[in-house]
């Protein structure tokens, strides 16, 4: 497995990869920004980093793990501030924290065990709680789209990320960016084995991809780690299968990062798939062609009127999950908009049900 959470998949038609790394503006956010140098010592070792004004303490434990590996809930920070730390969303600015300033790191690291997916990193998990729907909240979206820290970590993000093309880009094509985790499929009963695979997909799984392949390439984003992720997509029959349909390439939640705002006046961070990531390193997309569907509309925080959101799909042994149909809906929207809008952001992703009840019978 790569650094970045990638790898080659050796199955089938898919054993061939191209790595794709984008390149950055050298104008980018951050340049502008004030930044602090930090020495810190753990175990007796001396470290160094450098954190910029507009960061929050969470990004300061996010780099203590980072080059020591203990993890924030074990991180005891010594002298950097009068006091207890404050809380992970409280910007580094507001700290006053002085260029050069010591401090001592005390902890324990973690182990390179294998854990369960949703203890793999420090990221939030994949369940759908205080769910933020930011397309119905402009004023919210803009905080978050010109927050100088987010599009900072937009420009990182890119930097680091390296693209490994399973399946070729076909021109003209527009791009479907599409979650799994509950929204093609029953994640809880496929990690734990309590149902064969294909008993976890969403009813229609395989012929939705087949329907709007034609006119999209796919990209499968994943709010869990690719040494799971990889699995799936194979045990599903999306990689490596017979399908008529291809997989253009995958992200992991390493291609992700954590926001901060706030909800009912209290403190709210979430993780967020900044499409601009992607755009960065293909140019032929943009909001003028991409669409992303997700159980989660706070992930669209950065990307809200490209983001549709559909019900999440759980309990996949039950009845009622095996006759849900929403897949068999999505893509007559999907097929609807790629046909009559050349231009997606005139769509309204967040009606689309409404539109495929308008759409004569298929």
């Amino acid at each position: 497995m790569s650094s970045d959470g990638l790898s080659q998949v050796e199955h089938g038609d898919v054993a061939s990869t191209t790595t794709v790394t984008a390149e950055v503006d050298p104008a980018v956010p951050g340049q502008d920004e004030n930044w602090t140098h930090l020495q810190f010592t753990w175990s007796g070792k001396p470290f160094t980093l450098d954190i910029a004004e507009s960061d929050r303490v969470y990004d300061l434990k996010a780099s203590l793990m980072s080059l020591t590996d203990v993890p924030p809930e074990r991180q005891k920070i010594l002298g950097l501030v009068k006091g207890k730390l404050p809380a992970d969303d409280e910007r580094i600015g507001d700290l006053k924290l002085v260029s050069g300033k010591k401090f001592t790191l005390v902890g324990t690291p973690q182990g390179h065990e294998i854990k369960d997916p949703h203890e793999l990193e420090f990221l939030p998990d994949v369940i759908n709680d205080l769910d933020v729907d930011f397309s119905a909240n402009p004023a919210a979206a803009a905080s978050y789209i010109n927050d100088k820290r987010n599009r900072r970590k937009v420009q990182e993000h890119t930097k680091k990320l390296n693209i490994n093309i399973i399946n070729p880009l076909r021109e003209g094509k527009r791009l479907l960016v599409l979650d799994i985790d509950y929204t093609i499929l029953d994640t809880k009963p496929l990690t734990s084995g309590a149902l064969p695979p294909q008993e976890c997909a969403r009813p229609g799984l395989h012929e939705f991809l087949e329907a709007v392949y034609p006119h999209y390439d796919v990209c499968i984003w994943s709010q869990t780690s690719w040494i799971w992720l990889e699995t799936k997509l194979v045990e599903l029959g999306m990689l490596g299968g017979v399908r008529n349909y291809k997989i253009s390439f995958v992200l992991d939640k390493t291609c992700m990062f954590t926001v901060f705002s706030t909800k009912d006046g209290k403190p709210y961070k979430h993780s967020v798939k900044a499409l601009q990531i992607i755009w960065n390193h293909f140019p032929q997309y943009s909001a003028k062609n991409t669409i992303h569907i997700d159980d989660l509309g706070r992930n669209f925080a950065l990307n809200p009127k490209e983001g549709l959101k559909i019900s999440a799909f759980k309990n996949a042994h039950t009845q009622a999950a095996m006759a849900d149909r929403e897949l068999a809906k999505l893509a007559r929207y999907l097929l609807h908009i790629a046909n009559t809008h050349e231009d997606f952001r005139d769509a309204k992703h967040a009606s689309w049900k409404d539109v495929v009840r308008g759409l004569p019978p298929s």
